[in-house]
């Protein structure tokens, strides 16, 4: 087969049993036989890692991941610094330079390891992204079926590209093998290595979280896309009855995926699309929702989907005293967060009954910035100038209620430029300079839309309801805020509108309306806008052009 040919002239492997394409009831049944590793602590490193519900075959796969790796592990993930790239990357906390000597070192050792246990690996030849003219081939080559059930999902499949086998990136997941720092030359006994030069992403160790099969080639399509002016983002779109498409950016938690899961709108992708000459396009051709506390009244298709052959839940326990095989899915209790907070499930896109064609929609008319704030002093809603467009998308602020018990409320910021710092592997003005001037070729309207908190934390403020928020999207998505009259917040910097239909109360556009005590709402808004322009400062925007606008 010449697939198997390809890995040994790229990689060195040999004497590899291989397991080409399977489709997904295939790899249902070879994860729960075959994939082995620790999914407790102190617990055995051959334990089972993947369950049937009681709906056997006709219901999800439920993998469990190493505990030391229920999320992206950021500290161990690396780009290989070869002096040809090494200035185009935007090395930082969560995309670290890894020595090429090293590396090539950790290579070797890594398919030994597997040559010499004479392996069974699981292949899936997916694509990143669902438009054929720049579709990138994405190869999976790894020890668990999950994870290539998991490719499956997530990913384009059968796509006519030129080019494929030049072109194609191979990603080789080997979780059985333990890194050495001293001898490795990375952090930790696992490590994700992003191979620009030879198109390879290495992942040696434990880092079996299913997110990393996703997030690392998103990580590399937004490195290769912007080269040739594609704009690759961290965003949900969709598109209205009339044709005229949204995107939506925003951090985990700011409501991306509910917000653009509207049932008079048709769903292009909800977490990682490219805005192209041709329009909007998916990366994905799945969701990968999370799961913990998640209302099932309120998120109806992922609630449907739970039950779903070929689905795939991460990290869920069992019913108390009870199996898995002997649990129902729709059983389950989503707030259970013994084992991970970050509990997952992944589901094809057309789980979705109202999704765009090939995933793919025109060119947006109107950009959304989400945040939500828990210092509950930005506007409900607020209209951007192109320079404030860019600012706001390269600072890509929300904040959380740090905890959830009683008298905790002092507020978490969180800043990741472009709204997905971690995957962008140029500088985030790279990204900036491209949606400010698609913005402008196509005419499109950008707001900063605020699903966080109204009133004082401090005084039990209760987040915005999901009725206004969706109020205030419509106004924006329908043009009814173009040219509406504004007041510019003092201290913030922020156009507010001073009406909006639908809103019955206009005072509350206004967030110092919803603070009894208007000395502390200022107080509060200065130590906002401060954290603003302190991560302006560390970020060293000001040297990449962009204005300071805060």
């Amino acid at each position: 087969m010449g697939f198997q040919a390809d890995l040994e002239k790229l990689l060195g492997l040999k004497n590899i049993s291989y397991k080409y394409n399977l489709s997904k009831e295939e790899l249902f049944h070879e994860a729960i036989k075959n994939d082995k590793g620790r999914v407790k602590k102190d617990g055995p490193s051959n334990a089972q890692k993947a369950y049937p519900t009681k709906l056997g075959a006709k219901g999800p796969l439920v993998f469990y991941t190493d505990p030391e790796c229920t999320g992206r592990r950021t500290k161990d993930t690396y780009a290989v610094a070869w002096p040809e790239v090494k200035d185009q990357l935007w090395f930082k906390a969560d995309l670290n330079p890894y020595d090429p000597e090293k590396y090539q070192g950790l290579l070797k050792r890594v398919v030994e390891h597997l040559n010499s246990k004479k392996a069974t690996l699981y292949v899936k030849d997916v694509f990143m992204g669902s438009d054929p003219d720049f579709a990138v081939p994405y190869r999976f080559v790894g020890e668990y079926a999950s994870h290539a059930m998991f490719a499956h999902n997530m990913f384009p499949k059968n796509l006519e590209v030129k080019d494929a086998d030049a072109r194609r990136w191979t990603m080789l997941n080997v979780p059985s093998f333990f890194c050495e720092p001293a001898r490795d030359g990375c952090r930790a006994e696992a490590a994700i290595v992003l191979d620009v030069k030879n198109k390879i992403c290495l992942v040696a160790g434990r880092a079996d979280y299913c997110g990393v099969v996703k997030k690392s080639i998103f990580t590399i399509g937004n490195f290769l896309l912007p080269l040739d002016g594609r704009l690759s983002m961290h965003c949900s779109a969709n598109v209205g009855a009339k044709g005229d498409a949204a995107i939506l950016f925003g951090l985990s938690g700011t409501g991306k995926t509910t917000l653009s899961a509207d049932a008079s709108r048709r769903l292009i992708g909800d977490d990682e699309t490219i805005w192209s000459d041709n329009g909007l396009c998916n990366l994905e051709d799945g969701c990968y929702a999370k799961l913990i506390n998640l209302d099932k009244d309120a998120e109806p298709v992922i609630a449907q989907a739970l039950s779903k052959p070929g689905t795939i839940i991460e990290n869920v326990p069992p019913l108390p005293g009870k199996r898995m095989e002997d649990c129902h899915p729709d059983e389950l209790d989503l707030n259970d967060a013994s084992i991970a907070e970050n509990t997952r499930f992944s589901y094809p896109l057309d789980a979705n009954p109202n999704v765009m064609p090939n995933g793919q929609g025109p060119h947006p008319q109107t950009i959304v910035l989400l945040t939500a704030d828990a210092f509950g002093v930005l506007p409900p809603i607020s209209i951007l100038e192109p320079k404030d467009v860019m600012y706001h998308f390269v600072s890509g602020f929300t904040a959380r209620v740090a905890g959830t018990e009683v008298g905790i409320t002092e507020p978490t910021p969180t800043f990741s430029a472009c709204f997905g710092g971690p995957f962008m592997a140029h500088k985030p003005n790279v990204y900036a300079k491209l949606l400010a001037d698609k913005m402008s070729h196509h005419k499109a309207r950008c707001v900063l839309l605020n699903t966080g908190w109204s009133g004082d934390p401090s005084k039990g403020a209760k987040r915005m309801s999901i009725k206004l928020t969706r109020t205030l999207l419509n106004a924006a998505l329908n043009g009814e805020l173009d040219g509406v009259a504004t007041e510019t917040h003092p201290i913030l910097n922020l156009k507010m509108p001073k009406s909006c239909p639908g809103v019955a109360d206009p005072a509350m556009l206004n967030p110092k309306n919803a603070w009894a005590d208007k000395t502390a709402y200022d107080a509060q808004a200065i130590k906002l806008r401060d954290m603003f322009r302190q991560n302006f400062k560390n970020k060293g925007f000001a040297a990449f052009g962009i204005e300071e606008r805060i």
